[in-house]
C-alpha cells in the first residue's frame, strides 16, 4: 500500500462533503455549465474542519480532477508550480 496516498486518512470521515451529492466537486467544468457546482462545491468547503487536511492531501497525490479543500484543478496546478523548486 503506498503510504503518499494512505497516510492517515480519517480526515475524511470528518469531511463537509459527506453530507453532500459527491457530483458537486467533480463538475464538468469550472466554469459554464459546471460552474453552478464548482460554487457550491468550494462554498461547502469553506467551513470544513478538514480543509487544510483534504487540499495537502489533493497536493501531494496530484489530484487533477475535481474541488479539494476548496480549490479547483487549475488553482491547485498553480500552486504546485509555486511549489515547485526553481531549476
Amino acid at each position: 500500500m503506498n503510504r503518499l496516498y494512505h497516510e492517515s486518512e480519517d480526515w475524511v470521515l470528518q469531511g463537509n462533503c459527506r453530507s453532500y451529492d459527491p457530483e458537486i466537486f467533480f463538475p464538468v467544468s469550472s466554469t459554464g455549465i459546471g460552474q453552478a457546482d464548482t460554487e457550491q462545491a468550494v462554498a461547502v468547503c469553506r467551513s470544513c474542519t478538514v480543509r487544510q487536511e483534504c487540499l495537502r492531501w489533493a497536493l501531494r497525490a496530484g489530484e487533477a480532477h475535481g474541488v479539494w479543500g476548496g480549490t479547483t484543478p487549475e488553482e491547485r496546478r498553480y500552486m504546485r508550480l509555486e511549489l515547485a523548486p526553481a531549476s
